[in-house]
């Protein structure tokens, strides 16, 4: 048995592309990060105030269209859920992320350009042990019939559950175990995902003005109007999870326990994070070990559900 150490990446990683709700072209870079130091966005275009802004749960203003955050001065970073989850997937604890725009590129609406950028570059290994939240006592955040419940697990699980009044996406669900699974295979090129209606009205507001077919699932009325379909029949479960995984990694450290969502969505998982941390007896913050994976209580690879399974009449 061993202790994991921290990770940063080896050297910059560069990409670029339009923001999907500003439409403007950003380039961003993922650069080495100090140990202890955590994720931080650096917006390189403002240049007058603080520009750097924290990735935690605290800094989150606004949930309605993706993940704000924001700093003291008022500057703000959105969209970063994608990104977060591939920095949780690839076990990146420490990074500096300098954007010259307001808004992550969408890329094409999944985690994986990230990730890719990532593996590209590769991984250094710090001088300092990996951390983890453990979950100690059941947590619940509610809003109607959503909710998102964190509880005690030795490792480090999401079992995600939509429900919408559509037959393309009926009722989905599905689960992975960060310990022990391959995000990457299983979640990280599942796409954001919204109806033309809604993309529609958005964009009169001046609103989604980079979105397109390139980089969301779009549904008009019973169909998919991307031409080259889904890549996964339960894909828009799959986002939601990639969503709970880049929302909660803004704990500052990977959570230790089973994190269970039904309907939720951004706003909700923020809303559990701060449940969890507003009491100290809920969490403790421990040092990871090799043996922190795949344990009985957590949820098997073997019974993820399928649309199929799940689709409602």
């Amino acid at each position: 048995m061993g202790t994991p150490v921290q990770k940063t990446v080896s050297k910059q990683a560069t990409l670029s592309g339009v923001g999907v709700h500003s439409g403007a072209e950003t380039v961003l870079k993922i650069k080495p990060g100090a140990a202890g130091s955590g994720i931080v966005f650096v917006r390189t275009d403002i240049t007058d105030c603080d520009n750097v802004v924290p990735a935690t749960y605290d800094r989150v203003t606004e949930t309605t269209l993706c993940t704000v955050i924001e700093n003291d001065a008022g500057v703000t970073v959105s969209t970063i859920e994608h990104l977060m989850a591939a920095l949780r997937a690839c076990d990146i604890d420490n990074a500096i992320i300098e954007l010259d725009g307001p808004e992550v590129p969408i890329m094409d609406g999944s985690a994986r350009p990230f990730m890719r950028v990532i593996d590209q570059v590769g991984v250094t290994y710090l001088d300092a042990p990996r951390q983890a939240i453990r979950v100690l006592k059941e947590v619940t955040y509610t809003e109607g019939d959503k909710f998102v419940t964190l509880r005690p697990s030795d490792s480090s699980v999401f079992d995600i559950t939509i429900e919408f009044d559509n037959k393309v996406i009926g009722r989905q669900r599905a689960a992975i175990d960060m310990q022990a699974d391959d995000f990457e295979t299983y979640a990280s090129d599942a796409r954001t995902f919204g109806f033309l209606h809604e993309v529609e009205f958005l964009k009169s507001k001046g609103l989604a003005r980079g979105g397109s077919l390139h980089n969301a699932v779009v549904i008009e009325g019973n169909r998919v109007l991307n031409p080259e379909g889904l890549r996964y029949d339960d894909e828009f479960a799959r986002h939601k999870l990639l969503d709970a995984v880049g929302d909660l990694y803004l704990a500052g450290f990977p959570i230790l326990g089973y994190c269970e969502g039904y309907k939720a969505g951004h706003a909700m998982n923020n809303g559990v994070l701060r449940t969890l941390f507003a009491d100290p007896s809920n969490y403790e913050i421990v040092d990871m070990v090799e043996d922190d994976t795949f344990m009985p209580d957590v949820l098997p690879v073997a019974i993820y559900a399928t649309q199929a399974q799940y689709a409602t009449a």
